[in-house]
């Protein structure tokens, strides 16, 4: 009859001892650390709290990364909505639990968390550009203190004198005896010729 050996097990040393738990003891599987949101979407920004007065406003809370409020292109004022960035995932939670619903120069501010995925790659380009709106009154006053030739004269003033005649046709066939003036200017003179004498 052949008898089963079972291997000897080494008696553990002094110098080590066996872990609490037993030999089996299983470490905790390391998860891969999930990117938590920074970024916050406010919404119903009152007139007047800008980016100045905002950053100021939400320092309190901590360290502020970027921020950014939507402007109109031509205007460069307002669409009243914006975004901003804390360092720390952590201080965003807790202005988006504060600050939500939060009375505001009469406006309840809208704070929301976005998640990253969610964040457009192109949503900070730009943000610490300080926009210039055109003038357009100064444009439009360059357009229309313009030198004209002739040509474009003419066109002008036919414009006007159709436009007066249509309104005088309006105001008789409201019965009023009236004479609009005439347009000064609608008669131009031809240009005059110069002669050079020949040598």
């Amino acid at each position: 009859m052949v008898k089963s050996v079972k291997p000897n097990k080494a008696a553990p040393s002094a110098d080590f001892l066996p872990l609490e738990g037993g030999d089996l003891r299983k470490l905790p599987d390391d998860k891969p650390q999930q990117k938590k949101a920074t970024v916050l979407y406010i919404g119903r920004i009152p007139h007047g709290f800008y980016e100045k007065e905002m950053e100021a406003y939400f320092q309190q809370f901590g360290a502020i990364k970027r921020l950014r409020i939507a402007r109109n292109k031509k205007t460069g004022k307002s669409k009243h909505y914006g975004f901003i960035e804390f360092e720390n995932p952590e201080v965003a939670e807790v202005v988006a639990d504060c600050m939500h619903n939060y009375l505001l120069f009469e406006h309840l501010l809208q704070v929301q968390l976005v998640p990253p995925e969610h964040v457009h790659p192109k949503l900070w380009k730009g943000f610490n550009y300080k926009y210039k709106p055109l003038d357009f009154v100064q444009i439009e006053r360059k357009r229309q203190n313009k030198v004209r030739i002739l040509e474009e004269h003419k066109k002008l003033v036919e414009k006007i004198i159709k436009r007066d005649q249509k309104r005088q046709k309006r105001i008789d066939a409201a019965g009023i005896d009236y004479e609009c003036p005439e347009i000064v200017g609608s008669i131009q003179p031809a240009p005059k010729k110069i002669k050079f004498d020949e040598d």
